[in-house]
């Protein structure tokens, strides 16, 4: 007997503990805060594949000047 209660204050112990969370996911607040993390995560990785391919050309870019000065010196 005293173990099934004991199990029975520990999920209500519980509950009590997690509604707050729960009800946090429906407010206002959190939904913006949640949607402004999002875009701003969302313009980070932009920002991170822009500079990936800006990284990617430049070392091409200045060989191709290097193998262009070389041309004009022969």
């Amino acid at each position: 007997m005293s173990n099934s209660m004991g199990i029975a204050s520990a999920f209500v112990l519980s509950s009590l503990f997690l509604s707050p969370l729960a009800m946090a996911e429906e407010s206002q607040t959190f939904v913006a805060h949640n949607t402004a993390r999002a875009v701003a995560f969302e313009e980070h990785q932009v920002e991170m594949t822009a500079k990936a391919a800006q990284d990617a050309q430049a070392p091409q870019a200045s060989s191709t000047q290097a193998r262009s000065g070389a041309e004009k010196d022969s």
